[in-house]
């Protein structure tokens, strides 16, 4: 078994048998389809590991079109578009050779009853945590981020949230298994700090009274662009321990279509990676990836975005120990 490879040698399926670290140019058509070609793991004492994956394909808090479920698998195929490359644009260094990152699969809950789900999730990242790696979990639908929060905050304490999103997902009413309510609770729980938070893209009503987090709406950083996005995210979370919730919809449906709540007037998906690779400042202590369902989209542009916007966010994490 080979542990450490750079090449592909014809009888390897990375996935499967490839080392924590190190890159490959298995085929992009080929092979089993983890996140970016990283090996199945499920070992969180490894010391090599610094990031652990997990899918969550959970869809049953959505209000609108269901198949977010699809999320994760969906995500996972279209990333092999991008395992091949090294040296991910426009960064200088090869991404895992400075950072450790296993695939540990999916989560598995009882599908009639959603608070399985809150068990299941919360019990998992508070394993994962508790080994001391950082967590990129991909959705589902947005829901899942109170869970996690919940287990982030324990370890870190209130957070600052930064939310990528249409919607604010603050409304007070509705139940508690609802992906619409989600940073209602958290912050009436004490566990996200509004006055220290960014929600980015926002294009829907929301109740302004007594709505605490700072709202950079899509029309403002579309017509200013993502470097004073950028400027004003910066300045508000600071050093700040914060977690990072990015709802695939924030992207306009002309680069997002596959999702279950499109709205027009979103974010490109170039001005979202511009942002998203200024965060090097930023304490980043994990981040949801939420929302793609793949049944409503079109040779995986969704899916592509999402798992682009993914390695964006273990390059940011990478360029923190290139800096070192």
């Amino acid at each position: 078994m080979v542990d450490e490879f750079k090449h592909y040698s014809g009888d390897i399926d990375r996935a499967l048998h490839g080392g924590v670290r190190g890159h490959s140019d298995e085929p992009m058509y080929s092979g089993a389809l983890s996140l970016l070609r990283r090996r199945y793991s499920r070992d969180l004492d490894d010391d090599e590991v610094d990031v652990v994956v997990t899918g969550a394909p959970f869809d049953l808090a959505t209000s609108n079109r269901p198949g977010a479920r699809f999320g994760p698998a969906g995500i996972r195929a279209a990333s092999s578009n991008l395992a091949w490359e090294e040296k991910r644009w426009p960064w200088d260094f090869a991404v895992f050779d400075h950072l450790g990152v296993i695939d540990y699969g999916d989560l598995y809950f009882d599908y009639g009853e959603p608070e399985t789900f809150v068990r299941e999730i919360q019990a998992h990242a508070s394993k994962v945590l508790a080994a001391g790696k950082t967590m990129l979990t991909l959705g589902g639908d947005h829901f899942l981020a109170l869970p996690l929060i919940r287990e982030h905050a324990k370890k870190f304490g209130p957070l600052c949230l930064l939310q990528f999103d249409a919607h604010t997902d603050t409304a007070s009413y509705g139940t508690q298994v609802d992906h619409g309510t989600m940073f209602f609770h958290a912050v009436e729980e004490g566990i996200v700090d509004p006055d220290r938070s960014v929600q980015v893209g926002i294009r829907t009503a929301y109740e302004r009274e007594n709505h605490r987090f700072t709202v950079l709406d899509a029309a403002w950083v579309n017509e200013h662009g993502a470097q004073a996005a950028l400027k004003e995210i910066l300045r508000l979370l600071g050093d700040q321990p914060t977690y990072l919730s990015f709802d695939i919809d924030a992207l306009d449906p002309a680069y997002a279509p596959g999702t279950g709540t499109p709205v027009c007037g979103g974010l490109s998906t170039d001005c979202a990676l511009k942002i998203l690779r200024g965060l090097g400042a930023v304490n980043l202590v994990g981040m949801d990836l939420a929302e793609v369902a793949p049944p409503y989209d079109h040779a995986e542009i969704t899916s592509l975005a999402a798992a682009t916007l993914a390695l964006e966010f273990l390059c940011v994490l990478a360029s923190k120990r290139v800096a070192k």
